[in-house]
């Protein structure tokens, strides 16, 4: 059976925590930031999981994660 490719977009943006979950950066953060209120920002900053609705999505992507 020969390997199965990661997508390389994938392997960048997510990473797997021990329990086996999938960690990602938020998005909005980027530009137009005037206009956002500085606890919005902050709370932007943070890592957060992946939802179980796009859990099986990102794990197909991931093979070997």
């Amino acid at each position: 059976m020969p390997k199965i490719k990661t997508r390389r977009a994938a392997a960048k943006r997510f990473t797997q925590t021990g329990s086996g979950e999938y960690r990602r950066n938020k998005a909005f953060k980027s530009h137009i930031l005037e206009k956002k209120s500085p606890k919005r920002k902050r709370n932007l900053r943070k890592a957060t999981l992946v939802s179980d609705a796009d859990y099986g999505r990102v794990k197909r992507m991931l093979p070997y994660a």
